[in-house]
């Protein structure tokens, strides 16, 4: 309680704190919205990170080297890529398994054949004129990626989609769909198969053995070093949802200067 005779001195006393405090924060208010800039349309804005970075950069030697074959844990891969001095990345789901260190396949469980969705990475110096009477037949046709696309857009017994421009991460290249020309009986072709391009002039690398197979290929010029990968299913009786995941891995593929 307050002792009588000081109620009203106090009283006024408080008065004189609440004006000096009004005062004060009127003074506040009025000196910030002098100097603080309000936001506008023109202003910057920063893109919100939605991975957070590494610690002390990126650890590029945690990615692992495509393995020479079998079973493949989920993750990313180092591909190399001959003749140029990076290799590429590619990212895969669980259940991917790889053969001879340059191609990549996952099996459907309710189609009978292997390999019902793959991905091929090697080489393809060579391209066959005419992909059913191939031996003796397979063309060098350099190092550029438009020489590269001509000639498979010529080869005899399949049939190409015109190419399309693409540009991956900062190179240049092209896309196109390739497949067997209907009338084609692969029984009687050279080696019983269909050859489309090989890293050899006497052999055969990449073939055909089933009317129904179909590739999207992706041919990037890097650097005059032409790289050249491809996804495909063995037929269309293949689930979709693993022919969508297939794409996916192949859209994973970055090449050096992407990262």
């Amino acid at each position: 309680m307050t002792p009588p005779g000081m109620a009203a001195p106090r009283s006024r006393h408080l008065l004189s704190l609440l004006a000096i405090a009004l005062i004060a924060c009127l003074g506040g208010c009025e000196y910030e919205s002098d100097d603080v800039p309000q936001p506008t349309a023109s202003s910057p804005t920063t893109e919100a990170r939605t991975v957070p970075p590494q610690s002390g950069g990126g650890d590029t030697g945690r990615v692992s080297p495509l393995p020479e074959s079998g079973d493949m844990d989920a993750g990313t891969y180092l591909v190399p890529v001959a003749g140029y001095e990076e290799p590429f990345e590619v990212t895969v789901p669980g259940g991917w398994f790889a053969l001879d260190g340059d191609s990549l396949g996952k099996d459907d469980p309710d189609h009978p054949a292997e390999w019902a969705v793959y991905l091929t990475l090697w080489p393809a110096d060579y391209v066959s004129k005419d992909a059913c009477n191939w031996m003796g037949a397979l063309a060098d046709v350099g190092p550029s990626a438009e020489a590269f696309v001509n000639a498979m857009a010529a080869q005899s017994s399949t049939a190409s989609t015109p190419p399309a421009k693409i540009m991956v991460g900062d190179y240049s290249g092209f896309e196109f769909d390739h497949s067997v020309e209907g009338s084609v009986d692969i029984n009687a072709c050279d080696g019983s198969k269909l050859c489309i391009h090989s890293g050899s002039r006497y052999d055969c690398s990449r073939w055909y053995s089933t009317q129904n197979e179909h590739e999207t290929y992706r041919v990037v010029d890097l650097k005059g070093q032409r790289a050249v990968v491809a996804v495909a299913h063995i037929d269309e009786s293949v689930n979709p949802d693993l022919m969508r995941e297939a794409r996916a891995v192949f859209d994973s593929i970055v090449f050096g200067s992407d990262k």
